[in-house]
């Protein structure tokens, strides 16, 4: 019994080891996701009819001086905020005899009687607050502990890389690659490892001149930070302390908060250019993962220290934001679509056009949460 309870609740167990680090990590990304819908909401004149962390059975709740009921529910998975007037949970319009049912005083505030760009600033709110918490995540970092960094040089090739074969040499130092400048040793990965199967020319500096090469990026199971092994797209330079002179960038307040918008720019572009390669095949299914894996990550993050975990926390921040704003109903950015044809065809988008929109939508969800889950338990 002891040994039970020991793999459970000891830091190392499941509870505090594994279950506690998700539900943190969970819980911040879809509280500020969900807040931003709410104030923005609340900000235009929406009433909100109930803000609720997780979906199923609630736990435990209150409800504040505007009414709106604040709750915590059974299943941590996500969240809403429901507006008055909406429907369900995702926000769906109601039917004509929906509105009539509504009082005058509902119907002032009701979600869907309000102007467009009030229903779009609100829809858009959820995953720019995503963004906002990376770009504040990161910020305190950078204050705090800084940048490490390494110059963007090669102390060793690997023999029947890409880059041997395109001559790049020990001793080398990375100019350009496809034509962006790099500073670090960080830059010319992070502009490597969504490339495979991508030609790519790199600028070097060899003896004092500038050289072109042009290389294929390969993919190669590496470990990750966390200890995770993943595929990356790889050209096969290695760095090391003699050549790279690792420094610690530091930074003042507003340098911290500028290194950070442009860091969370490039986890923006580099999510999105994931997600439009793996929909053409181009990427390792294996680094899509669902609640498990992030579940998984947020245990090993949380080993490693709270920093880890945070900065975990600005990552998937990224990642939810940018999953928020695809095209299909009922995400955000489902909403958004159906909110431009409306201001371009000057007349809201029909009931049963709608109606099949969504339910399009909630098939390609449902597949896509399949999809996650069979990674996380048979898939990788």
């Amino acid at each position: 019994m002891n040994e039970i309870l020991h793999a459970f609740f000891s830091t190392q167990g499941f509870v505090l080891g594994t279950l506690v680090p998700f539900l943190f990590v969970l819980t911040v990304v879809v509280f500020v996701h969900e807040m931003g819908h709410y104030l923005v909401g609340r900000w235009c004149g929406i009433g909100v009819k109930a803000f609720s962390i997780g979906f199923g059975p609630e736990l435990f709740g209150f409800n504040d001086s505007h009414g709106t009921r604040w709750k915590l529910c059974a299943i941590p998975l996500g969240g809403y905020v429901k507006f008055v007037g909406d429907m369900s949970v995702t926000s769906s319009k109601p039917g004509t005899k929906d509105l009539d049912k509504l009082t005058d005083a509902e119907r002032e505030v009701a979600f869907h009687t309000q102007p467009i760009w009030k229903r779009a600033a609100t829809v858009v709110a959820g995953p720019l607050f995503n963004f906002l918490l990376t770009i504040a995540v990161f910020t305190v970092m950078f204050s705090l502990y800084g940048r490490p960094v390494l110059e963007p040089m090669v102390a060793q090739v690997t023999a029947g890389s890409p880059a041997e074969k395109a001559g790049i040499l020990p001793g080398d130092r990375f100019v350009a690659v496809n034509g962006s400048k790099v500073e670090t040793f960080a830059d010319v990965q992070r502009l490597v490892q969504g490339r495979a199967g991508d030609s790519l020319t790199f600028t070097m500096l060899r003896d004092g001149k500038e050289i072109t090469v042009t290389a294929t990026p390969e993919l190669m199971e590496q470990q990750d930070a966390l200890g995770n092994k993943t595929k990356v797209a790889v050209i096969g330079v290695v760095n090391n302390k003699e050549l790279g002179q690792p420094r610690v960038i530091t930074y003042s307040p507003i340098g911290a908060l500028g290194a950070a918008v442009e860091q969370t720019g490039q986890a923006i572009q580099g999510t999105g250019h994931f997600l439009q390669r793996f929909v053409v095949g181009r990427e390792d299914k294996c680094q899509l993962g669902g609640p498990i894996k992030i579940a998984k990550m947020s245990g090993q993050a949380a080993k490693l220290g709270f920093e880890w975990l945070v900065q975990l926390v600005a990552l998937l921040s990224v990642g939810i934001g940018i999953l928020n704003l695809l095209p299909i109903p009922p995400l955000d950015g489902g909403h958004l679509l159906f909110y431009a044809i409306e201001a371009v065809f000057r007349r809201p988008v029909s009931e049963r056009m709608m109606e099949m929109g969504y339910r399009a939508g909630l098939f390609l969800v449902l597949g896509f949460m399949g999809f996650v889950f069979w990674n996380d338990l048979f898939g990788c």
